[in-house]
Parts: C-alpha cells; structure tokens; sequence
C-alpha cells in the first residue's frame, strides 16, 4: 500500500469519526433522555404498587378492627363509618356490613346495603358479586318489596345455568308458597331436588317443604312406582 493510500484510509477515519461524534453531540440528549424516561418509569412503577399494597393494607387492617368490636352494634357502626382506599375493600365492608346489620336484626338496612352493591359505579366489579348481593338483598327485604317485585328480581338469577340458579329457585318457590300457588311450588321444589348439581342441604329444604305441602317428592314417586 502507498503512502497516499495510507493516507487518504486515515483521512476518511479521521471524517467518520467526526461526523459520529458530531451526530452524538446533535442526537445524544434523545438517548440520555429515552434512559431516564426508562428508568424514571420503572421507579414510578414500583412507588405506586408500594403505594398501592400499602393501602390495600391499610384497608384490610381496618376492616380488621371494626369486625372485631366487642357486639354487633359497635361492629356495624365501626364498618359503617369506615373509609377502604380502593372499590374491592369497600366491597367487602359492605358485605360485612349487610351480615351484620342482619345479625343485629336491621333486615331493611341489609337489603338497603346490599341493593348499594349491586348499584355501585364501579364497572370492574365481578358480575357474581353483583348477583350475590341482589339475590341476598331480595332474600331480606320480605315483605318490604311486593311479591311480583321480588319474583321480577329473582328470575333473571333462576335461569338454568346461571350461578345462584337453584338458591333462586328455592326463593321463587317460597313467593309461590306466599300467594298460594302451592302447585306451582310443589313442581318448582320438584325440579330443584331433581337437578344434578342440586347440595344435599338444598334437596333435603326442597323435600321437606314439598312435604309439608302436601305433595310426594318425585325421587319418593319414582321409587314407589318401580316396586
């Protein structure tokens, strides 16, 4: 290799690297800037799930206390002017709430808590919650809603399938027993304890209600009708 080839290879070295260190001098602030913007998210990031597990603590430290007042009074006082950081702990509260004032025998104020639930704002709320609250709430305001209010409540939750489907049944049986129409009781109570996901507890109310209807539980039917 000549000298003049030498040294024009070093003249070009020499104008890469100025022109890269000039781009780095007209360019670099974005790369400083795209690190810190990384690394200044990542500690955001870990601040609000500290902030957010301390506060999901908090919470449950004072739904802790309040359920562990000394009469149920003191319990559903303390969980009624209780304040939760976030719509899952207040959920809960009210859950407890509405057990207690139940307990207490404040059955209108229950259903009036658990009908909060199921009207709550919060979207992200678990649809069963929901329905468990309704269902729950239906169960405890008796003769405070109508019987056609309380049958329009309830039937949506009867439908084959849906979770408290049989649980609603039961109740649409009892609204059935209330304005006489004992028939249709004995065949409602008949299909429950038929059901193949049907609890033992839940058969046995059905059997015994159809009995003391009048009526002949179709396992019973079914059995005599082989021999």
């Amino acid at each position: 290799m000549s000298d003049t080839d030498s040294f024009i290879e070093e003249v070009t070295e020499e104008v890469r690297r100025e022109r890269l260190f000039g781009y780095m001098r007209k360019y670099g602030w974005i790369a400083v800037a795209l690190v810190l913007l990384i690394v200044g998210g990542a500690a955001w990031n870990e601040v609000e799930k500290s902030r957010a597990r301390s506060a999901a603590e908090a919470s449950g430290d004072a739904i802790f206390r309040a359920v562990q007042a000394n009469d149920i009074p003191a319990r559903v006082a303390a969980l009624q002017s209780l304040e939760t950081e976030s719509p899952e702990a207040q959920m809960v509260a009210d859950f407890l709430l509405a057990a207690n004032q139940a307990d207490a025998g404040d059955r209108s104020g229950a259903a009036a808590t658990l009908e909060g639930l199921v009207n709550a704002a919060d979207s992200d709320m678990p649809e069963i919650y929901r329905q468990i609250a309704l269902f729950k709430s239906v169960a405890l305001s008796g003769a405070d809603r109508s019987a056609d209010e309380r049958r329009a409540l309830l039937e949506p939750l009867a439908v084959p399938g849906a979770p408290l489907a049989l649980l609603a049944q039961e109740q649409l049986a009892l609204i059935d027993i209330e304005t006489g129409e004992t028939g249709a009781a004995i065949d409602r109570l008949n299909a429950i304890s038929q059901d193949s996901a049907v609890s033992a507890g839940l058969r046995r109310r059905a059997t015994q209600l159809i009995v003391a209807l009048g009526g002949t539980p179709e396992a019973i039917a079914g059995q005599t009708a082989s021999q």
